[in-house]
């Protein structure tokens, strides 16, 4: 059985993908989900106002999917 994400979880997420300049399949790759699912959150929080609160997350996980893109690339994975 696949896990649950709760609300917040997901809605954080799908800020992040869609303001961060990542790919979704590299974003999707980091959660551990498939695309599909992250399409999915996508479309489920499109009207949501997704900038409300506090953005240090973004940058967070974008220094962080950076960092695993680099080491991938490094190690021929991507």
């Amino acid at each position: 059985m696949s896990p649950r994400y709760s609300y917040e979880f997901r809605r954080n997420e799908v800020r992040i993908a869609t303001t961060n300049g990542l790919t979704r399949p590299q974003i999707a790759s980091d959660l551990g989900v498939r695309v599909s699912t992250l399409n999915n959150w996508v479309q489920q929080h499109q009207n949501d106002d997704l900038m409300s609160g506090p953005h240090e997350d973004v940058e967070k996980k974008t220094r962080t999917c950076a960092k695993r893109t680099a080491f991938s690339k490094r190690k021929g994975r991507f």
